[in-house]
Parts: structure tokens; sequence; C-alpha cells
């Protein structure tokens, strides 16, 4: 896959990093190179791969996974309650990304 310069500054705007000439042309090559292995990987026969374990179980076996029952919810006054700064029925939070 050819990658190009235009492509890495697209990635980096997505991630919102702010990269240098420099940093664009060293990481040109590294992402290039990512997507050239993941490509390779997507070659592999993988039929006769078992599934990872967690998959594997039935949730009640699972004790990541909670039973999905339904549960008494929060009004909207409870749940406001606490909240250091509550907007016109809703959680107000301070920005903290900057786009220009």
């Amino acid at each position: 896959m050819a990658l190009t310069e235009k492509d890495v500054r697209y990635v980096s705007d997505l991630a919102h990093l702010e990269l240098t000439e420099e940093e664009v042309k060293k990481f040109l090559p590294q992402i290039d190179s990512i997507l050239d292995y993941m490509q390779k990987l997507n070659e592999l026969d993988t039929t006769h791969v078992e599934p990872m374990a967690q998959v594997t179980y039935p949730a009640a076996e699972n004790p990541s996974v909670r039973s999905d029952v339904p549960r008494k919810t929060f009004t909207q006054e409870e749940a406001l309650s606490n909240a250091p700064d509550p907007g016109s029925d809703c959680f107000k939070v301070p920005q903290v990304i900057e786009k220009e």
C-alpha cells in the first residue's frame, strides 16, 4: 500500500496530533510498514483457529459479563443531584478539545 504524506497528515488530524514535517517523513514509512504487515496477516487462513476463551463461555460462566436484566434507573433529577455544574437538564463539562 503506497501511503503518501497527505495520508499521514490526514490520520494525524483525525488523532488531533500536530506533526512537524520531519515527523511526517519519519512516520510515513513506519505506518506504511504496519499496513503492509496487516495486509499479510489478512491473507492468513484462520479457519482452524479456535476462538478466544472469553467468546466460548456462556454469559453465566463468564464473570466479566453481568446478567442482562432490567433494573431501576435514576430519574433525571437524581442523576443531576450531585453534578458540580448541572446545565439545562444535562451535565455540563469543560471543553477538552479545541479544534480550529
